[in-house]
């Protein structure tokens, strides 16, 4: 085996890293020492290149060292590093908040700023909950979610989650939600259609709001595509219903969008496909385009309303000690500044489509059973018997070795479990399309070759 490179000797020595089994460090699973980034592209300290099909985790939008939010944060930080949010304000933390509710679903009037996904996931679960218990409605203390979400890993995201491999061991420290079934078109029944399998699916949640609606405070959803989940897709039919259900129930809804906003979608934010507005809405990832820490959870008018009193008890004393970090709302304000400069929505309708493109021809190999996409969101379905939908067994590890592979063929794939999945930066550029397109077949031919 070769010898490690001295940054992974040492990283080894002294990091935890997230989400993974440290065991498989370096034989199993390769670590990789990055020195820079490129448009597209991770560099890495021996001079290798590998073309970031993941967006290292979904957060680069306009590609690494991207010049003009580099230069924003820079010029921020000569005039403005931090000063905490309680009792202060600033100009981008302002500027920011009124730029999100401008291009926001209609109704949304206010933003709570944290650092990341899971912390703005707690913070919509406990405004909704606070906010009903505010107005009186002492019963509603349960959250409805769906079969097969993910919502993040501090004990409050992950207990309105239902993926076993993070639930399962902490299952003891979390509340006990109500679970919907998901509205996952790849679940369709012979003969159905992904609309139609969305409005089965909303049936079967009206029927668990009928009889449980007076005491769930919330319906929490990654709209259009329950992305850890496998990037699982539905048709917005069912937001549309979800909406007039807890509409007549009394009940909030909270949109997930920390992966799918920012136009991961094809529209700047999945809601906009449904034609609905959330209660409340939940951002990160792409919102810095992947520079900086950040979120933001908008929320109604009536919502914040419900906490205005003389009593601290009713106030939402939530807090993080970097929130509306003057430096990431720079970021985010120049992320904002590229959508409007550069066209980026219509630009990506094009780029989603050479992707499907050469998508629909790596789909024709034997192994896989589905290929889906949702504007720059693309997923590959691998199976031991498609006709069949028989998984491979688990230690088979085929995602595992298909992005070992994968990395040999200069492409980050980061498969989740056998599903894979194309979620580039959008300044993705035809050569770089047609790489991780040539990589991508190369790899999964490597590991399940066919004639």
């Amino acid at each position: 085996m070769p010898a490690l490179p001295d940054l992974c000797r040492r990283d080894l020595d002294v990091l935890w890293h997230p989400c993974t089994q440290m065991r498989e460090h370096p034989d199993v699973l390769p670590l990789l020492p990055v020195a820079r980034g490129e448009g597209a592209w991770l560099i890495g300290a021996d001079g290798r290149r590998w073309l970031d099909a993941v967006s290292s985790w979904w957060t680069n939008l306009f590609g690494h060292a991207e010049p003009r939010i580099a230069a924003a944060i820079a010029q921020q930080a000569t005039t403005l590093e931090h000063v905490l949010l309680a009792g202060f304000t600033h100009e981008p933390a302002v500027r920011l908040a009124e730029r999100l509710l401008a291009l926001a679903p209609s109704g949304l009037a206010r933003v709570f700023y944290a650092d990341n996904g899971s912390a703005a996931v707690e913070v919509a679960l406990k405004m909704s909950f606070h906010s009903h218990r505010n107005r009186g409605d002492t019963r509603r203390t349960r959250f409805v979610t769906l079969r097969n979400s993910y919502h993040g890993e501090t004990l409050g995201a992950l207990s309105v989650g239902d993926i076993p491999l993070y639930r399962r061991t902490y299952a003891p420290l979390l509340l006990e939600p109500l679970f919907a079934p998901s509205p996952d078109a790849f679940n369709a029944l012979p003969g159905e259609d992904a609309e139609a399998c969305a409005l089965r699916c909303a049936e079967e949640l009206a029927a668990l709001l009928d009889a449980h609606g007076d005491t769930v405070c919330a319906l929490i959803i990654e709209p259009l595509v329950q992305c850890a989940g496998g990037m699982r897709m539905h048709h917005p039919a069912w937001l549309q219903r979800a909406r007039q259900l807890c509409d007549a129930h009394g009940v909030h809804l909270i949109a997930d969008e920390i992966a799918v906003g920012f136009g991961r979608t094809g529209t700047m934010f999945a809601c906009e496909q449904a034609g609905i507005s959330p209660d409340l809405m939940c951002l990160s990832k792409g919102i810095t385009g992947g520079f900086m820490p950040l979120a933001a959870v908008l929320a109604t008018q009536a919502i914040y309303d419900s906490f205005l009193d003389d009593s601290r008890e009713r106030a939402f004393l939530h807090s993080h000690s970097y929130s509306g970090n003057p430096l990431a709302c720079a970021a985010a304000l120049a992320t904002l500044d590229i959508f409007d400069s550069d066209d980026v929505l219509a630009r990506n309708a094009v780029t989603a489509g050479k992707l499907v493109a050469h998508g629909r021809h790596i789909a024709q190999h034997p192994k896989i059973a589905d290929f889906r996409h949702t504007g720059m969101i693309l997923a590959f379905e691998l199976m031991a018997d498609p006709a069949t939908r028989t998984p491979f067994p688990a230690e088979d590890r085929i995602g595992l070795r298909i992005y070992r592979a994968a990395l040999r063929h200069g492409l980050v794939l980061r498969p989740l479990g056998d599903v894979l999945y194309w979620m580039p930066p959008y300044c993705i550029t035809d050569e770089d399309i047609a790489h991780l397109a040539t990589a991508t077949q190369a790899a999964i031919q490597e590991v399940l070759p066919c004639a």
